[in-house]
């Protein structure tokens, strides 16, 4: 595939298109921008996942006991009174028909991935805490990723506490978790990273990077936006090549959805699942 045309293309968009797109343990085949720094919306969202998993196999946690749903949380930013959610902001009113229950800590991390449930997300950090979404980064060897804060922390953010995330980064997390090695050790064990990419592969919002593929073909992925934002970060299991990352990341006026919760963003989507597609059609060449 002649990347430097797919490069040409993307030099039209508006705004900052990066990507990451290689086989698992191999240096990449393409890149685009991938060390700089975007809004993670909700791709934050697999750290949290990683580290809710680091936590159970440590035996801090119990993934199948129930906690309670609650809808207040503690702000990032110190001195700070806590903060709530939005329902209507939100993807999964599954999570909130819970509030003032309770529901196990599996369940919350399904729903966090697979309709992208901010509520639910902010419950499991308030269970492992920030410091430990922090470690996962640290053990897949990201450079510039960063978890502040929860979701609608809004003191947080006006304290300048944010989520970043790179390309580069995004893919070295999946690829971890796709291949179980890092540096200096595995973020979980094999049987929980399995768990964790069967997770991302039952995702349902299947607009961008999974539009670009053919029926049926596995891939384990997030993605996120907010206004500005769209992005999508996958590992793709082909029937008859290698698997292979693709992660790719715009912070363009194409993703003008509004909030992470209407997905109105079309265009960002098409472009996503085009690239996505094209990545496809090279698969034999990564």
């Amino acid at each position: 595939m002649p990347w430097d045309d797919l490069d040409a293309h993307l030099d039209t968009v508006p705004g900052t298109v990066s990507a990451y797109v290689g086989r698992l343990d191999a240096e990449p085949t393409w890149t685009r921008q991938a060390d700089a720094t975007h809004y993670a919306a909700s791709t934050m969202k697999v750290g949290v996942l990683a580290a809710l998993h680091r936590a159970a196999e440590a035996g801090a946690l119990d993934l199948d006991a129930p906690v309670s749903v609650v809808n207040a949380f503690d702000s990032a930013q110190p001195g700070a009174p806590r903060f709530t959610c939005a329902q209507h902001y939100d993807n999964d009113d599954e999570v909130w028909a819970r509030v003032g229950g309770d529901a196990p800590l599996r369940w919350l991390a399904h729903r966090m991935i697979v309709r992208s449930s901010n509520l639910a997300t902010n419950l499991l950090i308030g269970h492992v805490g920030l410091p430990a979404v922090a470690r996962v980064w640290d053990l897949a060897g990201a450079r510039h990723s960063v978890t502040g804060r929860g979701i609608e922390d809004f003191a947080a953010r006006e304290a300048g506490i944010t989520n970043l995330v790179t390309a580069a980064d995004l893919a070295a997390l999946l690829g971890a978790l796709a291949t179980g090695a890092t540096r200096p050790g595995p973020i979980a064990s094999p049987a929980g990273c399995a768990a964790m990419l069967d997770v991302l592969a039952a995702q349902e919002h299947r607009e961008d990077l999974a539009a670009g593929l053919p029926p049926g073909t596995r891939i384990a992925h997030k993605n996120g936006w907010v206004r500005g934002v769209r992005h999508g970060a996958g590992v793709v299991f082909p029937d008859d090549a290698p698997p292979y990352t693709v992660v790719v990341c715009t912070t363009t006026d194409l993703a003008d959805g509004g909030s992470d919760g209407d997905g109105a963003d079309d265009d960002a989507c098409r472009l996503i699942a085009d690239i996505s597609a094209r990545v496809w059609a090279a698969r034999h060449d990564l």
